[in-house]
């Protein structure tokens, strides 16, 4: 093997080595609006609805997507003869799909139906859900939108992370969640979100974001062992 060909093999290991996986990342919510907390605390009885969100409900994304976006453009024909050109006038967003666990309590999914509900909650001052001549009116933007709402790819080391805020977001779309006789599997829900626009922290990682959510996801896994290690130990204990 020549001289070259060793230098390109050692230098096309050190660059594949250096690849990025897409399994590394956080997803996380800093907090709601006080309107939307409410109205879940006050429809749905859960009163914890807050705590849940920015501690548990960014733990439980087992699948995400980092954003994409495209530019709109006028195409101009006449400025030169013979040569088209194209001008970017708009940056368009896609909505964006997470998929997450349901827990056994259900409140990430009634969380997702609070939500929701809000939006289109604005008539029930004057009429009943239940009530015959029902309608529906739809709330104010600024009530029901968060910019609260992170995704972080990160790599093992932590020294480098991209950080994506998203502004002015609310759920689009909740998809049919299956339900079978057949064999037993987690329950699952994907929500489809809308947005106005994204922010890219390309500065290294924000350990108020990172940090928080990966000392989180250790604790679990922590307080998991030690569950198993009781049930293991107690006869009378069965886990399920």
């Amino acid at each position: 093997m020549s001289l070259v060909s060793k230098i390109t093999m050692t230098d096309a290991k050190v660059k594949f080595g250096q690849l990025s996986l897409n399994n590394q990342y956080q997803v996380h919510f800093a907090g709601f609006n006080t309107n939307i907390v409410n109205y879940i605390r006050n429809n749905l009885g859960i009163v914890n609805a807050d705590d849940f969100i920015s501690r548990e409900m960014g733990i439980m994304c087992f699948d995400a997507s980092l954003p994409a976006s495209a530019l709109a453009t006028a195409e101009v024909k006449d400025n030169f003869m013979g040569v088209p050109q194209e001008f970017a006038h708009s940056r368009l967003y896609t909505d964006i799909d997470f998929s997450f666990y349901i827990d056994k309590d259900y409140t990430l999914l009634r969380i997702f139906e609070g939500w929701m509900d809000y939006i289109t909650s604005g008539a029930e001052t004057e009429v009943g859900d239940l009530q015959k001549p029902f309608y529906r009116r739809m709330r104010y933007p600024d009530t029901y939108k968060v910019s609260s709402m992170y995704i972080s790819k990160f790599e093992k080391n932590l020294n480098r992370a991209l950080t994506y805020q998203f502004i002015n977001t609310f759920p689009k779309s909740i998809t049919p969640i299956p339900v079978t006789y057949g064999s037993a599997d987690l329950l699952k829900v994907s929500v489809s979100f809308n947005y106005d626009r994204y922010v890219v922290n390309r500065k290294r990682r924000q350990p108020s974001i990172l940090s928080a959510g990966l000392d989180l996801f250790n604790s679990f896994k922590s307080s998991e062992t030690q569950t198993k290690k009781y049930n293991s130990n107690d006869p009378q204990t069965v886990d399920t």
